[in-house]
């Protein structure tokens, strides 16, 4: 998939499920409950040695989800999740060393970033589109005005503290084209395989945004 693409699609959907999986025996299902909501994107993070085999079953199981590896902050897991069959790659912050490889191997990689100082490295790296990470406690859509005057043709996808109440009011916002959360699948919800009230969450969530949206 390329970054173009990437693009389109989260725009389109303006919400990234971000999960972790503690038994990639889970990850089928909980794909299952995504899908069932209308969301067929997923965050699939490194934070848990089960990543890279959950993103193998999913996209084994339904080749058309998008889904991307999240908290990748090294080579070694960029081509796991790429082996995988992982979409795209997210870090949670940003690294030259990690982007000049994956420029190399061709993947498409979106950097964290906070300040005003990693995105103009960002955009200097070549990058278009950056995660806003961690969105609320590094001053939320306020922060995300102020870093990107500077930088016009910045994208921004904020993460963190981000959930039903709060969302369209970054998603009002022109720079930024969707939003991560965890609210829909939190651990707990996968651990317990509460597959249909994270369904129920994601019906919920999509029609929030939806609502407003049309709003506006």
């Amino acid at each position: 998939m390329n970054l173009n693409d990437v693009i389109k699609k989260l725009e389109d959907i303006k919400i990234l499920p971000v999960i972790k999986i503690n038994d990639d025996n889970k990850a089928v299902s909980l794909a299952n409950a995504l899908i069932a909501g209308n969301l067929e994107v997923a965050e699939i993070t490194f934070r848990s040695e089960y990543a890279a085999s959950a993103i193998y079953k999913i996209k084994q199981a339904y080749p058309e989800m998008v889904v991307a590896a999240g908290t990748i902050i090294n080579t070694k897991q960029a081509d796991e999740a790429i082996q995988a069959g992982a979409d795209f790659l997210i870090s949670p912050g940003i690294s030259e060393e990690l982007i000049r490889y994956c420029e190399k191997k061709k993947y498409v990689i979106i950097p964290g970033i906070s300040t005003a100082s990693e995105a103009q490295l960002a955009v200097s790296l070549g990058i278009d589109i950056v995660k806003f990470f961690p969105a609320k406690t590094s001053g939320g859509i306020e922060a995300i005005q102020a870093i990107s005057a500077p930088f016009p043709n910045l994208k921004f996808i904020p993460t963190g503290g981000i959930n039903e109440n709060n969302i369209n009011m970054y998603l009002k916002n022109r720079k930024v084209i969707a939003c991560g959360g965890s609210w829909m699948v939190k651990e707990a919800l996968v651990d317990a395989e509460e597959y249909e009230k994270i369904t129920e969450l994601v019906v919920s969530a999509l029609k929030k945004v939806s609502v407003d949206q049309e709003r506006n």
